[in-house]
């Protein structure tokens, strides 16, 4: 998750529904904190799209399909990308039951070997699954990842030689709030994890500083600002919303090379930061 970023799928809002008014009128049953500005997210994601080329990155993006909302410019979380391939799970959020096919059909039109797809009773999604290295993942147990997921994912890429470790996550706001293991922690480097410490397990906590992680803790009152969610981009440089400027200086303090852009629109009001923007295509 740390290695330089070569290649990227996004979502822009124009087809993820954030111009239609049909779609824009669900943002009260998906969770959302406001009614959509669409101009204003169109411009935030132009901004996140001109920063993730900045940094040397092919930005790809997923098109339109049938049975997206507005969620489904979080793209990140329906699949994730190991050597193997990629693997389409199945969401926790109901209303997010058609992204991951969006996606294997992405994949499979473009040539990216696709390895799995979940299918009940499982649920997964790509926020709740961290890798520590190339051999581990960390798996938030919460209320978009069920006990069948993990065990699930456990059995596909055990015999692939990947350790799979459940985490749990807290009750937080509830079922209907957005809470993933990403929303807690961010890895940076191979040594120094961005963390939410209030928040992780103690047995997370404990397993990180096992592992000799170095830890950056947010500042508590940007919490509710997504200021745990950064995207690393790769030797030392990560990619944060500029509506957190007292974690992006801790950051920088810490060493990195912060770009910011605006996400209050786009990313804060329906709860995704820069990682739920981006699914990483390739690394190395």
């Amino acid at each position: 998750m740390v290695k330089p970023l070569r290649s990227v799928l996004v979502n822009p809002p124009g087809t993820s529904g954030w111009e239609s008014s049909a779609r824009a009128g669900e943002w009260r049953a998906l969770g959302y904190l406001h009614e959509p500005v669409p101009e204003r997210a169109c411009h935030e994601h132009r901004l996140l799209r001109a920063a993730l080329e900045s940094a040397g990155c092919e930005v790809r993006s997923l098109g339109d399909a049938d049975g997206l909302t507005l969620d489904a410019v979080y793209v990140h979380d329906p699949s994730f990308v190991t050597d193997f391939g990629a693997i389409c799970l199945r969401m926790g959020k109901r209303a997010r039951h058609a992204e991951p096919n969006a996606q294997r059909t992405f994949y499979e039109a473009n040539g990216i070997p696709v390895l799995a797809v979940m299918e009940e009773p499982g649920s997964a999604e790509a926020g709740d699954i961290v890798w520590l290295d190339s051999g581990t993942l960390l798996v938030g147990r919460g209320y978009r990842t069920n006990a069948a997921g993990i065990e699930w994912l456990r059995t596909l890429l055990s015999p692939r030689g990947i350790t799979v470790i459940s985490a749990p996550l807290p009750h937080a706001g509830g079922p209907e709030s957005c809470l993933h293991l990403m929303s807690l922690m961010s890895m940076l480097d191979e040594h120094t994890v961005l963390v939410d410490a209030s928040l992780l397990a103690v047995e997370t906590m404990e397993l990180l500083r096992t592992r000799g992680y170095r830890f950056v803790e947010i500042e508590p009152s940007e919490r509710v600002t997504l200021a745990a969610n950064v995207l690393s981009l790769g030797s030392g440089r990560l990619l944060a919303l500029e509506e957190n400027p007292l974690t992006n200086a801790r950051l920088r303090d810490a060493g990195f090379a912060v770009a910011a852009f605006p996400g209050a629109e786009i990313g804060i009001n329906g709860g995704g930061g820069p990682t739920c923007l981006t699914r990483p295509l390739l690394r190395h």
